[in-house]
Order: C-alpha cells, then structure tokens, then sequence
C-alpha cells in the first residue's frame, strides 16, 4: 500500500499528461497530489517522512517554475535535481559523519558485514548518479511524450531491476542474526 501511496503523484502525473497531452496542467495536478500526500500522512500518522517532504519542496520549486514561466524544462529536470540530492546526501552523510543512510534504513530487516554496507551505499549514490545523467539524456534526446513514459515507467523498471540485482547480491552477504 505504501508503494502505490509513494507512487500517487507521479500517476496523477501520468494520467493527467496521457489525457490531456498538457505537461503543465500535468505538472499542477501533481503538485496538487503531492500537497495531498503530506496532508494524508499527517493527519494519519501525525508524521511526514523526509523524502515526502522533500518531494513537496522540489515538485512545488520545479513544478512551480514551470508553471509560472511556462516552460518544461524545469519540471523536466526535478528527476535530475531528485536523484542527484539522493546522491549527494548519501555520499555526504557517510563521508562528514561516518553515517550509512542505507544501513540506517535497511539495518533492522537484514545483518550485513559494514564492508557490504558501503558497497550498497555506494551502490545506490551510483544508482542515483546515473539516473540522474539518464534523465538529462532522455528529455534532451526524444520528444515530451516519450520523456513522460520514461518518467513513469522506465525509472519503474530500472529501479526494480537495481533492486533485484541488489537483492542477488545482497543474499550471498546476510548474515544470520544473532541470538541474545
């Protein structure tokens, strides 16, 4: 339920564009979606996560930029801008402070050794980092509509086949937990 909560916006997005062939109006109903979405959490759980507010903040920025100024660029870029945060907070956070942001994540459903830790922090900043790069290609090299169907389901596909490949890898490396 979580995956279809997170994915919200970006299908408003895409069923918006696919009805209407109108990046911008697009772009409004998911600034709309992702201001429901902060709504829904706190009024729910009292709480909003980081990532969600995040995405308010860079969806209301891009998006409102490319509203006022009328151009697609700006919301064209925000999965650049997304990804290349994602990877400058991980690197960041591990290189300041010796702090593994996935570890913190993922550390209480698996036992990794701390060298695996990295490699999968890394990992991800690589992930992202490419992603990023990816998402410049796509809308400076195909039309809109093939940018929006990128967006959607070509970042779906490549990240569950990150995951998974992740996932092969990671299952050679879990280690048993320990009984107190």
């Amino acid at each position: 339920m979580k995956f279809l909560f997170d994915l919200f916006p970006i299908l408003l997005f895409f069923g918006a564009y696919s009805y209407t062939n109108d990046i911008f109006l697009a772009t409004g109903v998911t600034i709309a979606a992702t201001f429901a979405q902060v709504a829904y959490s706190w009024i729910r759980h009292r709480h909003v996560d980081k990532m969600l507010w995040m995405s308010l903040v860079l969806i209301t920025v891009m998006g409102g930029l490319t509203i006022v100024f009328h151009n697609k660029q700006f919301i064209m870029w925000k999965p650049t801008v997304l990804y290349w945060l994602f990877t400058l907070v991980l690197v960041g956070a591990w290189h300041l402070k010796q702090n593994n942001l996935i570890e913190k994540l993922m550390g209480a459903q698996m036992n990794l050794p701390r060298p695996i830790w990295t490699r999968l922090m890394y990992a991800w900043a690589l992930f992202f980092l490419a992603m990023g790069a990816l998402n410049i290609f796509v809308f400076h090299s195909f039309d809109e509509a093939i940018w929006v169907k990128f967006k959607v389901f070509g970042t779906l596909v490549l990240t569950l086949v990150f995951v998974v490949a992740q996932s092969v890898y990671l299952s050679k490396h879990i280690q048993p937990e320990e009984k107190d």
